[in-house]
């Protein structure tokens, strides 16, 4: 069983990265995560509009002006109401899902930026 985790350590080792500035990798995360924040801004923006925009819809439905439509419209502007409901939860969706990656990302790169300083600090005191 050891010989096995040996193994997976090796492995798990070797696909670190191999940073010659660790500084500079820890700009660059710190550069990426930033970029998948802005990104996911956006993704609750647009989830948020889309949800605002439906119920305003559903709200204008419910009011004396969905009440006058003939049967036609009507069916036209509940279609876009329920396609507006689906755009909304699927973007929702989409932003969860985008949110949970982001935040495995991060520890994902807090975890490496740890192991690699754990590493550099191995090699200075074995240089010595």
């Amino acid at each position: 069983m050891e010989k096995g985790s040996d193994g997976l350590r090796e492995r798990l080792l070797a696909r670190l990265p191999r940073p010659e500035n660790l500084a500079g990798y820890r700009e660059e995360t710190a550069v990426l995560l930033a970029k998948h924040e802005k990104a996911l801004s956006w993704e609750k923006r647009s989830y948020g509009t889309l949800l605002i925009s439906a119920f305003v819809l559903l709200f204008m439905s419910g009011s004396n002006w969905g009440q006058r439509l003939d049967p036609r419209a009507a069916l036209t502007f509940y279609t876009m109401m329920g396609l507006m409901f689906l755009a909304a939860l699927s973007t929702g969706l989409r932003y969860l899902m985008y949110r949970t990656k982001v935040d495995i990302l991060k520890e994902v790169k807090q975890v490496q930026l740890q192991v690699l300083e754990l590493q550099a600090s191995l090699r200075k005191d074995g240089a010595q």
